[in-house]
């Protein structure tokens, strides 16, 4: 998916209010917060609540970056495809140390993300595979559909209504994912998803044989 991912990432809080107060109708004010986020700068947010997301061994030789969009076809086509391949060959046995990072391009794809942390990091990447498996589906509907779609996989994981609904109206923490998603991308110059970042270097999306042959050389 290729997008002006600053820009995005500025209409996306625009684009999140207005499910937000759908989702929330009796919380106003978490709305009216989540809105001033286009007035403000990323310094002037409290990103420390953003916790990156990683698997694999601390020391693995190689570190590998994804930049993903939960809304994003070819990003579910990776962890399809190609993801449980690199995680068996290279994640699972210390090669590569994987870095989880997501694109916002909606709204839909913002609250798939505060959804996938609401379980914390024991249960993020098993929330991110629903996410990823059940693409087609939740993203259908109304803003409130999308919602109760995105809780429904959620408590499939064990999650209750009460912390997923804390979760997905949560504006400060909606605020904060937007600020390190557009300070990362900005960063590492990503401007289309989804993109990986190995070893400092940015590269484009690619068969997982071209993958495990950049991986092979690099090891």
């Amino acid at each position: 998916m290729n997008r002006n991912l600053l820009l995005a990432g500025l209409a996306v809080v625009a684009v999140a209010i207005g499910g937000f107060f759908v989702m929330n109708r009796d919380a106003a004010p978490g709305v009216t917060e989540l809105g001033s986020a286009q007035a403000q700068t990323t310094s002037d947010i409290d990103t420390s609540m953003v916790k990156e997301m990683t698997i694999g061994a601390e020391d693995a030789p190689i570190t590998f970056i994804e930049y993903a969009s939960y809304t994003c076809p070819h990003c579910q086509r990776f962890h399809k495809d190609v993801f449980p391949q690199l995680k068996a060959d290279y994640i699972d046995t210390g090669k590569v140390k994987f870095v989880y990072r997501e694109v916002y391009f909606d709204g839909p794809g913002l609250w798939a993300g505060m959804m996938a942390r609401c379980g914390g990091e024991d249960r993020f990447f098993g929330l991110v595979d629903l996410i990823y498996e059940n693409q087609r589906t939740w993203t259908q509907g109304e803003p409130a559909q999308i919602a109760a779609n995105l809780k429904k996989m959620g408590k499939l994981a064990g999650l209750t209504d009460a912390q997923l609904d804390a979760c997905l109206q949560d504006g400060e923490k909606a605020r904060a994912m937007t600020a390190v998603f557009q300070e990362n991308s900005q960063a590492d110059g990503v401007r289309s998803t989804p993109s990986f970042v190995i070893d400092g270097k940015l590269e484009s999306n690619m068969s997982y044989d071209d993958l495990k042959a950049l991986l092979d050389a690099k090891l």
